[in-house]
C-alpha cells in the first residue's frame, strides 16, 4: 500500500527516485502526473496517490501533457513480489491481451481470470483489461509523438481493432482527439 505521507513528501521534493513508483491524481483537474512533474504543486487536500497509470485512468483521470506519465518506467512498489503479474505486464506490453479474451490470457499465465484480476487489483489497483487499454493508448501517444504515421496506422500499430475505437479511447483518456495532440506537439 502507498503511504500518503511518504508519497506527498516525494511529490513536494520532485524526487526522481519515486518516478514510476506512484502517480499523483489531482481531484480538481482530473489529471494525473508523475512525482517529477514540473507543474505547480497542487494542494494536499486535492490529491490522491495511485500505484499505476492504469489505476488513475480507471478512476477517470487523464495523463498530464507536461510530465507525460506514459513515459514513466513501470517500477511499481510491489516489484519482485509476484512473478505472475510481472509476466502478465510483459505480455500486455507485447499486445497479448489485444488479441485474446481475458480467460485465454489468464490461462496462458496458468491461472484463472478472477485470480489474475485479484492480483492486478492488489498490486496495481486496476484490472488487466484496463492495464491493456492504458498500454494501447500510451503506445499510440508515443507513436503520435515520435512518428509521422497516419492515424489509421497508429491505431492498428497500437493494438486497436478499429480507428473508431482508437479515437474514442484516446479522447476518453486525453480529453482531446489524437489529431489535436499531433498538431499541438508536431
Amino acid at each position: 500500500m502507498l503511504d500518503f505521507e511518504e508519497c506527498d513528501a516525494a511529490r513536494l521534493r520532485s524526487d526522481p527516485a519515486y518516478d514510476g513508483l506512484f502517480f499523483i491524481a489531482v481531484k480538481t483537474t482530473k489529471i494525473y502526473c508523475r512525482p517529477i512533474c514540473p507543474a505547480k504543486s497542487s494542494l494536499r487536500k486535492n490529491i490522491l496517490f495511485y500505484p499505476s497509470a492504469a489505476a488513475c485512468e480507471d478512476r477517470g483521470y487523464r495523463p498530464c501533457l507536461r510530465c507525460r506519465p506514459e513515459a514513466a518506467q513501470f517500477a511499481p512498489a510491489w516489484n519482485g513480489t509476484k512473478t505472475t503479474v510481472t509476466r502478465a505486464l510483459k505480455l500486455i506490453e507485447q499486445g497479448a491481451l489485444d488479441n485474446k479474451c481475458m480467460e485465454e490470457f489468464a490461462g496462458k499465465l496458468g491461472i484463472g481470470s478472477r485470480q489474475l484480476s485479484r492480483l492486478f487489483q492488489k498490486h496495481l489497483g486496476t484490472t488487466p483489461t484496463q492495464m491493456a487499454k492504458t498500454t494501447r493508448v500510451q503506445r499510440a501517444k508515443r507513436l503520435l509523438d515520435t512518428t509521422n504515421f497516419s492515424m489509421t496506422d497508429i491505431a492498428f500499430k497500437s493494438g486497436f481493432k478499429s480507428l473508431r475505437r482508437f479515437n474514442t479511447v484516446f479522447k476518453e483518456t486525453y480529453r482531446r482527439a489524437p489529431s489535436e495532440i499531433k498538431r499541438k506537439l508536431g
